[in-house]
C-alpha cells in the first residue's frame, strides 16, 4: 500500500511538472508571437506615415491623377485600421490592396522624369523600400513564431491541455493575393 501511494504521488508530481513546463513554453511562444505582431504593426505604421509624403510629392507633378491618389489613400487607411492591426487575415488583405495601389502610383510617376529625378521622391522611395524589407522580415519572424506556437499546441499530449490552459492556434500573416506582392513596387529610370 505504501508503494502505491508513492507511485500515485510520483505520477501527480510528474503530471504537475509536465503541465508547468508546457504552460511556460506556451507562454514564451505566445509572447514571442505577440512581440512579432507588434513589430509588424510598427513597420506598417511607419510605412503608412511615409505614404502621404509620397502622394504629395507625386501630386505636385501629376495633379490630374486624382483616382490613383484616392486609391492609395484608401489602401493606406485599410492597412492601419484597427481590424488590420489586430487580425493577420485582415492585414494580409489590406497589404495586397496597398501594393496594387502603390504600383499604380509609381506607374504614374514614371511619366514625369523630373519627379523621378527629384531628391525628395528618391529619398521617400528609398525609405519605403527599406520599410517594405522590414515588414517582410517582421512577417517572416511572426509566421515562424506562429508556426512554433501552433505546432506546440497541436502536438500530443499538449493538445489535450492547451485549450484548457487558455491557448489557441494563431493565424498566419498571409497576403490574400500573393501576386500583388510578388514584386515590390519599383520605379524604372
Amino acid at each position: 500500500m505504501d508503494i502505491a501511494i508513492w507511485v500515485v504521488i510520483g505520477l501527480v508530481v510528474l503530471l504537475g511538472l509536465y503541465l508547468w513546463v508546457t504552460y511556460n513554453a506556451l507562454v514564451a511562444l505566445k509572447v514571442r508571437v505577440d512581440e512579432a505582431w507588434s513589430d509588424i504593426t510598427v513597420q506598417l505604421k511607419r510605412r503608412a506615415d511615409l505614404i502621404p509624403n509620397l502622394i504629395e510629392t507625386v501630386r505636385g507633378y501629376a495633379s490630374h491623377e486624382k483616382e490613383v491618389f484616392e486609391n492609395v489613400t484608401k489602401a493606406r487607411a485599410a492597412t492601419i485600421s484597427p481590424e488590420a492591426l489586430e487580425h493577420p487575415a485582415q492585414a494580409g488583405k489590406a497589404e495586397g490592396a496597398l501594393q496594387g495601389a502603390l504600383k499604380s502610383l509609381f506607374a504614374v510617376s514614371e511619366a514625369y522624369p523630373v519627379l523621378v529625378a527629384s531628391t525628395n521622391f528618391l529619398e521617400l522611395q528609398r525609405e519605403l523600400t527599406d520599410t517594405e524589407d522590414k515588414v517582410m522580415a517582421a512577417r517572416r519572424f511572426f509566421n515562424g513564431g506562429v508556426r512554433e506556437l501552433n505546432t506546440k499546441i497541436l502536438q500530443f499530449p499538449n493538445n489535450v491541455f492547451a485549450s484548457n490552459l487558455g491557448f489557441s492556434e494563431r493565424e498566419f500573416f498571409e497576403v490574400e493575393d500573393p501576386d500583388a506582392i510578388a514584386e515590390p513596387p519599383t520605379v524604372k529610370f
